[in-house]
Formats: structure tokens, sequence, C-alpha cells
């Protein structure tokens, strides 16, 4: 994959702020930008095929269900740098998009922000409802139900680099994803790396149909997608 700057040249540092979960840094380098939490990248511009393939595989996987959703509801886990937003405001077939972020920076970034080069369109899309609060916190307690869950948090399952997002995979967190799935519903995951551990744990969890795609990536291993649907009687 090619990139769009000089590896020599330095990043520029639009935003730096102290959040809930430590130091989340918003930076521009070359044509991208970028997001940095507590030292650590998290991702950037550069390609957003992974989080369309999560959103895609998530509708595709709902579409081989036995129950008729005209207009499924679509929760996504994390705001990021758009892209799965974008993608899902982008598709008419969703009848709502919900967007749980807990970091007030990256919710400004994307309002009035460099990063609304990526979301306005789907900011402005009266569908779209973005929510500011802990991920695990919201499935637990809202009254909400949804057809898809879509998680892009952190770097995945396998290696979390913000404090308290690893309880987002845990048995726990992935018990509050079922909550607020309807029968039949479709959990998807992105992952940085495959995690032949967290199979293990959705079907623990109680998923069913518990797959993985990969999505190849320049160097290294490839991203993938995990997806699971919760059984008619609910895991657990």
């Amino acid at each position: 994959m090619s990139t769009s700057y000089d590896i020599h040249d330095l990043p520029e540092v639009l935003d730096r702020r102290e959040g809930p979960h430590g130091e989340i840094v918003l930076r521009r380098h070359g044509e991208l930008l970028q997001i940095i939490a507590n030292g650590c990248f998290l991702m950037d511009t550069s390609d957003g095929r992974s989080e369309r393939l999560l959103v895609d595989a998530a509708l595709a996987a709902l579409g081989k269900q036995d129950a008729v959703r005209p207009a499924p509801a679509l929760l996504i886990g994390g705001l990021g740098v758009g892209f799965s937003l974008a993608h899902a405001a982008a598709e008419p077939r969703w009848g709502s998009v919900t967007v749980v972020e807990r970091e007030r920076a990256v919710v400004d970034w994307h309002s009035d922000g460099p990063l609304s080069a990526v979301s306005a369109r789907a900011f402005a899309d009266p569908r779209t409802k973005i929510v500011e609060a802990d991920l695990l916190d919201y499935v637990n307690e809202t009254s909400d139900t949804f057809d898809a869950v879509c998680l892009d948090i952190d770097n995945g399952p396998g290696w979390t680099v913000t404090e308290g997002n690893g309880g987002l995979y845990s048995p726990a967190g992935l018990a509050g994803c079922a909550r607020v799935l309807a029968p039949g519903g479709i959990l998807a995951v992105w992952s940085a790396q495959p995690s032949p551990e967290f199979e293990g744990t959705l079907g623990n969890a109680g998923f069913q149909q518990v797959r993985t795609e990969e999505i190849p990536v320049a160097r290294g291993v490839p991203d993938v997608v995990h997806l699971a649907v919760r059984p008619a009687v609910g895991p657990g």
C-alpha cells in the first residue's frame, strides 16, 4: 500500500486532550489524519476497507437470517475516524445508525473539526444518532434493541491499548452486546489480528454461527472481522 506522506516528515499535532481514559491526540501526517491514544497509534484515514467490511458483513449476515428486517437498526461501537459510520449512512437499507463513542474529543473532531471531511454527510443523516458514553455502560443500561452490533473499539480483542476496553471483549461485555441484540441479530467485531481464542469466547458466551473473515493488508497479518449470531433464546 502506498502512503500519502513522506516518511521523513514530522506529523503535525492538531489537538491534544486529556480524556477520561488518558491522552488522546489528533495528528495530520501529510494527507492523513491519525488518532493516537496514550502514545499508541490507533487508526488513520489511509484505508477504510476493514471498517466498510465490518458494516457490510453484518448486513449480509442479517440477510441470511429467517426474520424479515425491512429497516434494521445498527449500533456501532466506536466512532474512530468515521469510516464505519460514513459507510453505514451511505447504505439506505439501514433504518437507523447509532454510534457510541466515549471520547468527547473524537466527537468534536467529527462534528466541527478535521474529521468532518469523512463524516459530515453521515452526521447530517436523520437516521444517525451519536451517543457519548462508554459502550459497556450503554449496552447494559439502554432500553433500545438492535439488529446488528458492530464493534470497532481499540485494536480488537487481541490487544487493547486503552484502559477498560478489554472488558468489552470479555464474557461480561459480550453478554451486554447480546442484551441489546434482537433474536437472530448479528455481532460483528473488527480486530487488528486473527484471534481463535476470541472465537471460543464468543461460542462460550452463547453466540452461534461464529466465523471470521480476513481483510488482507499490505504487510503483516490480516485484519479480521469476527461474526456471530445471537440465538433466538439469547446467549447465556
